[in-house]
């Protein structure tokens, strides 16, 4: 196994090798904990999101091996635990919203503060559906999905520069639109 390198272990992988698989492990698990070691602090999402990455390469390691255009198979790998840290960190952005509205005191609203929501409810909704598709996804991931523009770069594989220019002019449309 020693002379192979990543891609040929991931073909192997692929028609069900645990030996190469073991190997893939071994090779790029300290290179790939460490990476996702500098974009989160927390050591036991980084030990989960390695356990999904390795899950999804030996489900998933076909899908490479397939490919007309490989490209790097470590390329690969990063891709995936990337994937699945954005992941991480909206579970983990869901699951700290959940507390608070539980604790919110529930009273039933006035039927003014009804109406004027659902009017600002469908400004708003109409405003959205005229943003171009670029801008709206830059903003439903990081208002709706609360992520930060670092995880939103990495979600949509854009440089953070692109996704800072994106969400000012989407939020500059908004107004315009709302005013």
């Amino acid at each position: 196994m020693a002379d192979l390198d990543e891609a040929d272990l991931v073909r192997r992988v692929a028609r069900g090798d645990r030996a190469a698989f073991d190997e893939l492990y071994r090779r790029t698990s300290p290179w790939l904990a460490t990476r996702l070691r500098r974009r989160c602090a927390d050591d036991d999402v980084v030990a989960d999101v390695l356990q999904d990455t390795y899950l999804a390469v030996w489900r998933a390691a076909g899908g490479f091996a397939g490919s007309v255009t490989e490209g790097s198979a470590v390329g690969w790998l990063w891709t995936i635990a990337a994937n699945r840290l954005v992941d991480a960190f909206r579970r983990r952005a869901r699951q700290e919203r959940v507390p608070r509205v539980a604790q919110v005191e529930r009273t039933a609203p006035a039927a003014e503060d009804e109406v004027l929501a659902t009017r600002v409810d469908q400004d708003l909704e109409q405003a959205l559906l005229r943003l171009p598709p670029e801008l709206r996804q830059v903003l439903q991931a990081m208002v709706l999905d609360d992520l930060s523009v670092r995880q939103t770069a990495v979600l949509l594989g854009m440089p953070e520069g692109t996704v800072k220019t994106r969400a000012r002019r989407a939020r500059i449309a908004l107004r315009k639109a709302l005013s």
